[in-house]
């Protein structure tokens, strides 16, 4: 197994992977980072615990705990495999998880289709997640949602939505959103404050919606930067406390 890295990307939709390259870029000048890829087939059973253990599988061997950060059932991925393996995690960052986990944009899409076709529906979830669109980049954004209902890990179906309740995680936890979000609005940001344990962080981007870690790709990076190194210097007082 090579070496695994600082910090590990949660990448549950491969259409939508795009949105976290200009982050990653950013990131990777300064930590060690890689992407970790769950891709779902139209054949098989959306499963959230199969993805938590294939994800050990990759984690397991390791010698040392690492940082994880999902963006929606990326960072629900992360929020469960936390809780159940929480030995193996530095820390974890969410980005566009609200207080009810299991909620992404499929959510909303399946409350609404039973009322509007599919084809209307993507185009004004289209517009809800991205702003106002030319043809051409309506069209290419409608395809990639369309990918994404097929081939993304969301636990949400036309029969079924899922509710995951957030009750935190034992390991350093920091979760962001942004402040124009329609999938994870700031009342469902604010939620996680009561699950919160000190050293915990709550941060709002200011500008951007559901793919803000996209627009504002420099200032989340600077948050999540800050986060590492006060859990970086938190360890090292910690152990020479210890001495």
């Amino acid at each position: 197994m090579s070496k695994l890295p600082d910090v590990l990307w949660l990448n549950t939709s491969p259409s939508l992977q795009y949105f976290a390259q200009p982050l990653l870029r950013y990131l990777s000048d300064l930590v060690t980072i890689q992407e970790w890829k769950y891709r779902q087939s139209q054949d098989e059973v959306s499963s959230l615990d199969a993805a938590v253990v294939l994800l050990h599988d990759y984690l397991k061997s390791s010698n040392r705990p690492i940082h994880l950060i999902g963006h929606s059932t990326g960072g629900l991925l992360g929020l469960l495999y936390s809780r159940r393996y929480p030995e193996t995690v530095k820390a974890l960052t969410l980005l566009a998880v609200g207080v009810d986990a299991a909620v992404d944009w499929q959510a909303h899409y399946y409350m609404h289709r039973q009322f509007l076709s599919r084809q209307k529906l993507l185009t004004d979830m289209v517009y809800n997640l991205f702003g106002y669109q030319d043809e051409r980049t309506l069209k290419s954004l409608t395809h990639l949602l369309e990918q994404d209902l097929d081939c993304s890990l969301s636990p949400h179906s036309l029969f079924e939505r899922v509710s995951i309740k957030a009750n935190g995680v034992p390991v350093p936890l920091m979760v962001c959103s942004g402040l124009n979000d329609i999938v994870v609005e700031p009342e469902a940001l604010q939620g996680w404050r009561s699950h919160l344990k000190e050293g915990d962080r709550l941060w709002s981007c200011l500008e951007g919606g559901h793919f803000f870690h996209f627009s504002q790709y420099q200032l989340v990076g600077e948050q999540l930067l800050d986060f590492w190194k006060f859990i970086r210097i938190s360890d090292s007082l910690y152990s020479c406390l210890r001495l």
